[in-house]
């Protein structure tokens, strides 16, 4: 199967081509300011590579949905679906290969940020027969890989970037080829922008980006004045896709087009001023106008100040009494309706593969379910409840558990699953859990990920792991002086 699509021209007329195959396992990197003909740019080569590649597309502003008009693209509107939902689809769009737009411009930024963390986190963590080769296309890079901090929360920001960086650094050996578009590359995270080995730069003009754009074509700095000069449509390419040296490409005709307001001028309607003013105005110059209110009489200072220490005791007297006859209602333990959430949650196999947002914004609705007047948690206090349950500890106030809690104080919180987990093995006398149900308390589905977990608990004198002529290994943990069983 030839796998070269063509999205243009150079300055010869020659057709320029892009190794859908190769830029699967090298990545693409797009820049331009806003204008500069990025969407078109990502339209054309998704269409040429619509019948090659599964494709995924994050699209903040929803211009890429007539793209499912002609081509076999499903279109996912991100606000009609919970979070539960969106990772559920993540998953199930691996399995089944479908080609999907997330359109996500009904939501706001922040919701936005939040949403494609869950779908890019789904894509990552599909089960290991799942991983299909797919193009992953974000327009507007820089919204969801921030290189600073702004007005979305920092849990939202780093959730958003963890996804982007999963997905150009370590998705290629998950199948998953990362496309990325951004108005500056100032603006983008570097570690992001670091992975990709192809590029097309679009007209900038200010003078940070032009030299970012010029290192990464290998142009000098006196050149970068060109990348200034390019004008709408036009790119310089580069890359083990594109080409071996720079090659200026004009990007072709796309078959389809944005429900986006056209930039071309149009003429100004005929209609008269007066036709105007009527279809402007029509049905409000025939309501009366409201009455204005009279205005107040001015009152003096002091006399103001009179009324407010007046209205100040009348207002405490009147509590005072409303207290004195209330009676006195204790507010309810809120621990049964925790452990209650915690174990809902934790009935779902898949739980503790969800991003952390996620899973608290679920304990939340949980705890509101449970007629709870606020959360009883926040989400320091949840991540680690959250641990201990899934280490099987539900009520972490029972003096049995005194010990166990007081030997795993030298571990980070994230790490406070899988030494719970083992842990309790040892007090009950069971076999030691095996690398799977490590894995899955501690969120990951990666062998080498548990073997390194398990080499730095045993580094911080946590625990000592045995293993027998038979291949068996037990876990010994020193300051309860117990060890599980060999398994």
């Amino acid at each position: 199967m030839d796998s070269s699509i063509e999205i243009g021209t150079d300055d010869r007329g020659s057709a320029v081509h892009v190794n859908v195959q190769e830029l699967l396992a090298t990545r693409l990197l797009v820049q331009g300011n806003s204008g500069s003909g990025k969407s078109h740019l990502l339209r054309r080569l998704l269409e040429e590579s619509a019948g090659l590649v599964q494709q995924i597309v994050i699209d903040p502003e929803g211009d890429f949905v007539t793209l499912a008009d002609r081509y076999s693209h499903i279109v996912v509107n991100a606000g009609d679906y919970s979070e539960r939902e969106i990772a559920a689809m993540g998953a199930r769009i691996r399995e089944h290969r479908a080609s999907v737009i997330v359109a996500l411009d009904t939501l706001d930024i922040e919701a936005q940020m939040s949403c494609a963390a869950i779908f890019l986190n789904a894509l990552f963590d599909a089960p290991r027969e799942h991983w299909f080769p797919a193009l992953v296309v974000v327009d507007e890079a820089q919204m969801f890989a921030p290189s600073a901090s702004g007005d979305v929360s920092d849990t939202v920001r780093r959730a958003s970037l963890s996804a982007m960086t999963n997905l150009m650094c370590r998705g290629r050996k998950r199948g998953l080829a990362g496309a990325i578009a951004t108005q500056r590359l100032a603006k983008l995270a570097k570690n992001v922008a670091a992975e990709a080995s192809n590029f097309l730069m679009g007209r900038t003009f200010l003078d940070i980006d032009m030299a970012r754009a010029a290192d990464l074509l290998g142009m000098e700095r006196r050149q970068a004045e060109a990348i200034r000069d390019l004008e709408r449509g036009h790119f310089l390419g580069l890359g083990p896709a594109i080409s071996r040296r720079p090659v200026a490409v004009k990007i072709g005709a796309t078959k389809t087009a944005t429900r986006a307001g056209t930039h071309s001028l149009l003429p100004l309607p005929s209609a008269g001023q007066q036709d105007m003013r009527t279809m402007l105005f029509a049905e409000l110059e025939t309501q009366p106008l409201p009455t204005p209110p009279p205005a107040p009489k001015p009152i003096a200072a002091h006399e103001l100040i009179q009324r407010f220490a007046e209205q100040e005791a009348d207002d405490t007297d009147a509590s005072a009494a409303e207290t004195a006859l209330l009676p006195e209602v204790a507010a309810p333990d809120p621990e049964p309706a925790i452990i209650a959430a915690l174990h809902d949650m934790l009935a779902d196999s898949d739980c503790a593969f969800h991003p952390e947002s996620f899973l608290y914004q679920d304990f939340s609705v949980r705890c509101r379910m449970q007629r709870l007047g606020r959360v009883p948690l926040d989400l320091t206090q949840f991540r680690k409840r959250f641990a201990l349950a899934k280490g099987g500890i539900f009520d972490p106030a029972d003096d049995k558990w005194r010990d166990l809690l007081s030997a795993a104080d030298r571990l980070p919180d994230d790490m406070l699953a899988p030494f719970v987990q083992i842990a309790r093995a040892a007090i009950e006398g069971s076999p030691c859990p095996d690398d799977d149900a490590l894995g899955r308390a501690y969120g990951t589905r990666s062998p080498g990920r548990i073997r390194r977990l398990v080499d730095y608990m045993e580094k911080q004198g946590a625990i000592v792991v045995r293993s027998d002529f038979g291949g068996r290994r037990s876990i010994g943990i020193p300051e309860l002086g117990l060890s599980t069983e060999a398994e």
